[in-house]
C-alpha cells in the first residue's frame, strides 16, 4: 500500500495485479466531507452496483439479506447503509 499527496493530503492506493486503486475516503476526507460517502452509499444505483460486484467477487455473500437492503435503499436511510455493510462483512472501523 502506497500513498500519494495530492494538493497536501495522503491518498491511499493499493496495486493489485497491474491494477492502482485510489481510496475514495481519503479523497474525501481530503475536503472535510465524508458525509459524501454516506450519501452516495444510501443510492438505490450503488447500492445495486455494490450487490453485483459481491455476487462476483465474494463467496460468503449473503444474497438473500441483499435483496431486503436493496428494496428499502433508495430511503436515504443510514440504516440500511450500516446494514449492507454489516451482511456483506466489508466494514472496516475508521480510526
Amino acid at each position: 500500500m502506497a500513498k500519494i499527496n495530492v494538493a497536501g493530503t495522503d491518498i491511499t492506493v493499493i496495486k493489485i495485479d497491474d491494477a492502482d486503486y485510489i481510496s475514495l475516503t481519503d479523497m474525501a476526507r481530503s475536503q472535510m466531507e465524508e458525509h459524501i460517502i454516506i450519501k452516495w452509499l444510501s443510492l438505490k444505483n450503488t447500492i445495486e452496483y455494490l450487490g453485483e460486484w459481491e455476487l462476483l467477487f465474494n463467496s460468503n455473500f449473503n444474497y438473500t439479506e441483499f435483496g431486503t437492503i436493496k428494496n428499502s435503499s433508495g430511503s436515504n436511510n443510514i440504516t440500511e447503509t450500516q446494514r449492507y455493510c454489516y451482511s456483506t462483512d466489508e466494514c472496516v472501523a475508521n480510526s
